[in-house]
């Protein structure tokens, strides 16, 4: 799977995961941040999309894991993650 496929499949499981109903693939900039002031996520929403990733990619995060931070700071920072660490 190529960067930009991987990347695409993330946009959209995001949006399916959490709900997003006003947002697009489109308007998830790949070096925003996912949280804050980008995509505005929140907590809850990590915990969300940790459990998306499980279920889509067998990626097991640990909820106590300072590296979680580097993970979901952008969409790019996440699809590198899951190239790395999907099964």
């Amino acid at each position: 799977m190529t960067d930009q496929a991987l990347q695409q499949e993330l946009k959209e499981l995001i949006i399916e995961a959490l709900n997003l109903e006003d947002v697009t693939p489109e308007d998830i900039e790949a070096d925003a941040p996912l949280f804050g002031d980008g995509l505005g996520l929140d907590s809850i929403d990590a915990l969300e999309l940790g459990l998306a990733l499980k279920k889509q990619y067998g990626i097991t995060m640990s909820a106590e894991s300072e590296d979680n931070k580097k993970h979901f700071a952008s969409l790019n920072a996440l699809a590198q993650y899951v190239a790395a660490n999907r099964q």
